[in-house]
């Protein structure tokens, strides 16, 4: 499972012209379901989500989680973070897990951080979505599950 987190000052989803999830200060999150992922998966980047000290305190270090200073999530459904582009001019998703078992680990996963005590937003999962992000920083963080030590 990867997820590709930006911090932002805001940022927010739409869906046809609607707006469908959106937060303030916080972490917009990609998030791309593999084959062969599962609970285990989920519960690893819930807790990274949840926990890595990415915001900055008074010192303008990163010493802060998303759980230190009350940030909110917007966790948008991605599988092209799985694209293999090693091959050609055109990726190959076959590393993406199939949508039915996706959407199930991806709806694990948010609920989860709602679990850890965050406010979280979504995009609609199998959606054509714009996604605006107010990138802050920019701080950009890829996270892979199978990273794990």
């Amino acid at each position: 499972m990867k997820a590709l987190l930006q911090r932002v000052t805001a940022a927010s989803v739409s869906v046809n012209g609607e707006v469908v999830g959106s937060i303030g200060r916080g972490l917009a999150v990609f998030v791309g379901v593999a084959v062969g992922d599962g609970q285990k998966d989920v519960h690893y980047l819930a807790r990274k989500l949840a926990n890595l000290r990415i915001f900055s305190g008074r010192e303008e270090r990163f010493n802060l989680s998303a759980l230190d200073t009350g940030a909110e999530l917007l966790l948008v459904s991605q599988f092209t973070l799985l694209a293999d582009t090693r091959k050609g001019r055109r990726p190959s998703f076959s590393d993406a897990a199939p949508a039915l078992e996706a959407e199930k680990l991806f709806e694990q996963l948010v609920e989860e951080v709602k679990a850890a005590g965050l406010k979280v937003a979504t995009g609609r999962f199998q959606q054509y979505m714009q996604v605006e992000i107010h990138n802050d920083g920019p701080v950009t963080i890829m996270l892979d599950s199978r990273d794990k030590a």
